[in-house]
């Protein structure tokens, strides 16, 4: 589970990590707009800000910064002021910047955009994208000799904008033995399939592109881990998460917070750098998608191009010790939502040990609509169904645990023997319940269908309930 103070500890542990890569500044030209332009049915935006952000490679070390990592960004720019604007930034944000390379003659590679009030209205690019000259390609050669074999971790940010030349990759493939971690997002991840990254970070279109959309996920899942090289692959898919496919285990899905289109500029960035620091800092692969999705969702509530910072991750991580709410607030809740036209799913249970057969049943359950509310039984209603030896973990320890899972979107507790006076306040449109049941034999089936509700059982994992685990805890306890 992700914890409040594993942000923290990270931090302290300052691990070393080079991000290798297309560097580039972000521009945000934002003002006002009340008329159109006389010349086309154009929107006259009255600019009355300016502000300029590391973008691409260069805003994943800003992140990583962030975090408390000791970020080392070797990339290029040009000898023009946008190259000078993106050293200036990276220095004030702490990144390391004297393996940051400048080629005269090249233009620097800038992304601009232009937003009226809360609305994004043009984006225009400049800058040479073309490999870098064979001289700054040797260069790069020599920097990465002498900073790779000293830190933790690389993370190669590939936008096919020149920097990562056939030279390159090769110095990193000869390297690659002396490279504790190698991560790798790039556009274009068969180029790095013969340096056998750690892990690499797709989205949707270019996982697409590299296996297609026919098969199953298993199959599919092996087919990108062939294509890549690497030994995990995540997929990230914008504002709807992330799919985590390891090489060892089952799929696991995270959830992003809902955002703007607009606001999710460098979302990418800060996630692949969450990902790799967690990663190299040793967290279980479940835990490190939740920690990244978790840092991509603190960014994406803020305009612009920003990063995310340990203690605004600690913030968001520890929101979940108090997420539980009440009845009264969790109905408010429910009505905004439903206002909204989003469909809304309600399950419940114990949930005393989490495991892997509930993170893989209320993925399922979120599968089903919009928005997850959980109802945990309270201590008292565990102690009567499952005896005095139980609940393991306390109601608000539950309660936290389920709040970090991107997959739940509320967390309550009742009481009650059953959570049909629950349903019929809240009136979900879908009653999802996991394990070896029919909707016959549930107390609640009558109420959700008089509701307007359907019942659906979801897939049950065997040998995967909170009392076999508990039990097989005793066991080794017992034998030593």
């Amino acid at each position: 589970m992700l914890t409040a103070d594993m942000p923290e500890s990270l931090a302290r542990r300052k691990l070393r990590i080079a991000v290798v890569g297309d560097a580039m500044l972000d521009g945000w030209l934002c003002g006002g707009s009340t008329r159109l332009c006389r010349e086309a049915p154009a929107p006259v935006v009255e600019i009355d800000s300016v502000a300029n952000r590391p973008g691409g490679a260069a805003n994943t070390a800003a992140n990583l910064a962030a975090l408390g990592a000791e970020a080392v960004l070797v990339a290029v720019t040009g000898a023009d002021l946008d190259g000078v604007r993106i050293r200036r930034e990276l220095d004030a944000a702490g990144v390391r910047t004297d393996t940051l390379l400048v080629e005269h003659g090249r233009r620097t590679l800038s992304k601009r955009r232009v937003v009226a009030g809360d609305q994004l209205i043009a984006r225009f690019d400049e800058g040479d994208s073309g490999d870098v000259q064979p001289c700054t390609g040797h260069a790069l050669v020599g920097v990465l000799r002498e900073v790779v074999p000293r830190c933790d971790a690389v993370l190669v940010c590939d936008y096919g904008a020149g920097t990562l030349t056939t030279e390159v990759r090769a110095e990193l493939e000869r390297l690659r033995p002396r490279i504790p971690l190698l991560a790798a997002d790039a556009h274009d991840l068969s180029r790095w399939a013969s340096v056998r990254p750690d892990v690499v970070t797709p989205n949707a279109a270019e996982a697409a592109a590299l296996v297609g959309r026919l098969g199953s996920v298993e199959d599919r899942a092996a087919q990108l881990r062939t294509a890549t090289g690497a030994r995990t692959v995540v997929v990230t898919l914008d504002r709807d998460g992330a799919v985590l496919l390891p090489s060892d285990g089952p799929a696991h899905r995270t959830w992003a917070r809902p955002a703007p289109e607009s606001q999710a500029a460098g979302a990418g960035d800060t996630f692949v750098a969450a990902l790799t620091l967690a990663m190299a800092g040793g967290l279980p692969t479940t835990a490190v998608v939740e920690f990244a999705q978790a840092a991509a969702d603190v960014v994406v509530s803020r305009p612009g191009t920003s990063v995310c910072t340990t203690a605004q991750l600690t913030d968001r991580l520890g929101g979940f010790q108090a997420a539980a709410l009440d009845h009264d607030q969790l109905a408010a809740a429910v009505r905004t939502h439903r206002a909204a036209g989003r469909r809304i799913v309600f399950t419940n249970g114990c949930f005393d040990v989490l495991h892997r057969g509930h993170i893989a049943y209320l993925n399922q359950a979120k599968r089903l609509g919009d928005v997850l509310v959980v109802a945990v039984n309270d201590d008292q209603s565990v102690r009567r169904l499952k005896g005095p030896e139980r609940p393991v973990n306390s109601a608000s320890d539950r309660v936290a645990v389920l709040a970090a899972l991107s997959c739940v979107d509320h967390v309550t507790t009742f009481g009650a023997d059953t959570t049909a006076e629950l349903i019929e306040r809240l009136r979900p449109d879908v009653y999802a319940k996991g394990g070896d049941y029919t909707p016959e034999m549930l107390p609640e089936t009558p109420v959700v269908r008089s509701c307007g509700g359907e019942v659906r059982i979801l897939d049950y994992l065997p040998d995967r309930s909170t009392s076999a685990v508990i039990e097989r805890i005793r066991g080794r306890v017992g034998a030593q």
